[in-house]
């Protein structure tokens, strides 16, 4: 079976120096392995098929069949490693929490404990009859969440 690591530490050598870098790496027991990468501005088809052929190249085809994809983290696609979430500092995210409860907000920030959040919330205030919006300001540790998205709006 195809080492995921060793096609991830391949893949990262390639792209080091540029503002691409690995997402994720899976491979399955019938050898298709799949390699998704990310990018501070954008990733084309030419940037895919240039990594391809560098990682295949570190490969043996006689020693093991295998196939590989080499594909770009899709928006709207979860959010895996920490410079995804950087770089959508100031943007718009979907996160779902694991008690089920999804919010729409403002993300603030990003660091190994957690993210940081932005977003209106109605709320009781004392002395008025109707709930209020209030802008809220949270930080979710990583392991409250389920899952962060980059957030479309379509409208």
């Amino acid at each position: 079976m195809i080492d995921c690591e060793f096609i991830k530490t391949q893949a990262e050598k390639e792209l080091d120096g540029s503002d691409k870098f690995v997402v994720s790496c899976t491979c399955s027991p019938g050898n298709d392995v799949e390699l998704l990468i990310d990018s501070d501005s954008s990733v084309g088809i030419a940037d895919c098929i240039e990594l391809s052929r560098a990682v295949e190249a570190g490969l043996d085809r006689d020693a093991e069949d295998f196939q590989l994809t080499v594909a770009s983290a899709g928006i709207g696609s979860e959010l895996k490693v920490l410079r995804q979430y950087q770089k959508l500092i100031g943007k718009p995210v979907e996160v779902l929490l694991k008690n089920g409860t999804k919010i729409v907000a403002t993300l603030d920030g990003a660091g190994d404990e957690g993210l940081s959040l932005s977003y209106e919330e109605k709320q009781a205030i004392e002395g008025q009859k109707r709930k209020q919006t209030v802008r809220v300001e949270r930080t979710y540790p990583f392991d409250e969440i389920k899952w962060t998205k980059e957030y479309l709006d379509f409208k």
